[in-house]
């Protein structure tokens, strides 16, 4: 996997390529800052900016791109620019169907050296020695860059298996809620109770009812006139 790492900013944009995959050792193809002039107007800023994660897009076609996520500060003023820059980040990248992770300074902090609280001197040398390099890279955006790449190899994986597991749950979801309204649907087309089925009277007589019979004393009187 190539991950190409941005630490954005207005005035120095920390941009940093790695190879690699989960449980193996990393390969640095590139770090860097992208500088924008202090003094220059807001959009020529970004312009540059874009211009210059546009070459490293062309030059190293990375698969993946890990931008830290935008967090609040007390200086409102470096918050946006932080945010303006990580926006046309992504924006590149989705322009050419590149994948856009982001990563929160601590989970990269975490990532790298264990502890979500390390500071830049820590990350730097994390960096160093993770990527066998022979000095930290300067300045520190660009080691934060490397960082965020790296962070992004290692929890890839972590990441896609839960990914999974989150759409899996919600097909589950979905496919007991659509049976559960499949059955109320049949429910209400049946009817509640059956009508029992009434029998017309017959005018035979059940095979248990008794025949009439003739009492004695009017036999013997019928008898009695046929023999006279």
């Amino acid at each position: 996997m190539r991950v190409l790492g941005v630490d954005p900013g207005l005035t120095r944009c920390g941009v940093g390529v790695v190879d690699g995959v989960a449980g193996r050792p990393l390969t640095m193809r590139g770090v860097g800052v992208v500088r924008t002039p202090p003094d220059a107007e807001l959009g020529h800023r970004l312009v540059a900016i874009e211009q210059g994660i546009e070459q490293w897009l062309d030059e190293h076609e990375p698969e993946v791109l890990a931008v830290e996520r935008v967090f609040s500060q007390h200086n409102v003023r470096t918050v946006m620019g932080t945010a303006q820059a990580s926006a046309v980040a992504m924006l590149c990248a989705s322009r050419r169907g590149i994948p856009v992770a982001l990563h929160t300074p601590s989970e990269v902090k975490a990532a790298v050296t264990g502890s979500g609280r390390a500071d830049k001197a820590q990350v730097g040398a994390m960096v160093t020695r993770l990527l066998r390099l022979d000095a930290p890279p300067r300045p520190a955006d660009a080691a934060d860059a490397l960082a965020l790449a790296i962070c992004h190899i290692w929890r890839a994986p972590a990441q896609n298996r839960l990914q999974q597991a989150v759409a899996q749950n919600r097909l589950q979801q979905a496919a007991a809620a659509h049976a559960a309204s499949a059955g109320t649907r049949t429910a209400r087309r049946t009817p509640a109770a059956t009508t029992a089925t009434r029998t017309p009277p017959s005018d035979t007589p059940p095979a248990d009812t008794p025949t009439p019979q003739a009492s004695p004393a009017r036999t013997s009187a019928a008898q009695k006139g046929r023999t006279a």
